[in-house]
């Protein structure tokens, strides 16, 4: 059962992550809190260019060792790794994590489930969901490309928390340049608000 403790500490865990919300593409930023009771250990959030993930910094700032401990996680712990290393589920059984709780749900193929069936298997106490509307931006454009291949799109009226600006090139189609952006490894861009790209892709239904 999630608590005023409970709120608190994910909401360090998405204010820690959006440090660095635009910068850790092709993969989402995570925000990872380990207390003990209303004692903060350790924090961190996803690198710059997507590694090291958070939870692996996290414990690592323990010396890999935090026996009884809550872990608060903003996006579902990866339960494999495309480099075949330890996986984020893995480090937080391996220090002894005793409790996780997780804002969002992982649908990648790396995830999807994996992180807490490993979780609970291990004997971990897993809760998701809390805080889960005020996380998703930080995963938003990750998720959005996982389900239609594009990079998300947003009008703002400046680039904080992007990753690049969405221009096309002369001559280039909408489309085209999704693509382009998506081949880049880009999830989610912005356009000017109120500009006729956002105009154009507003109409289209890609905004």
């Amino acid at each position: 059962m999630s608590s005023e403790i409970d709120i608190q500490h994910m909401r360090r865990a998405i204010a820690v992550a959006r440090t660095n919300l635009g910068k850790t593409w092709p993969n989402p930023v995570v925000g990872c809190v380990i207390t003990d009771g209303e004692t903060v250990l350790a924090e961190a959030a996803t690198g710059v260019g997507g590694r090291p993930h958070a939870e692996e910094q996290a414990v690592a700032a323990l010396g890999g060792h935090a026996p009884g401990v809550t872990a608060y996680v903003t996006l579902e712990p990866c339960g494999a790794r495309t480099s075949g290393a330890p996986s984020c589920s893995q480090h937080l059984v391996s220090a002894g994590v005793k409790r996780v709780v997780i804002a969002c749900e992982d649908p990648s193929p790396f995830a999807s489930g994996q992180g807490t069936h490993r979780l609970r298997a291990a004997g971990l106490q897993v809760e998701t969901g809390l805080l889960a509307d005020e996380a998703f931006v930080l995963c938003a454009g990750f998720v959005h490309k996982l389900k239609t291949g594009r990079p998300l799109v947003e009008a703002a009226a400046g680039p904080e928390g992007y990753e690049a600006e969405f221009e096309l090139s002369q001559g280039e189609g909408l489309d085209a340049a999704l693509a382009r952006y998506a081949d880049l490894g880009h999830t989610r861009l912005w356009t000017p608000a109120g500009g006729e790209t956002a105009s154009r892709l507003h109409a289209a239904g890609l905004l």
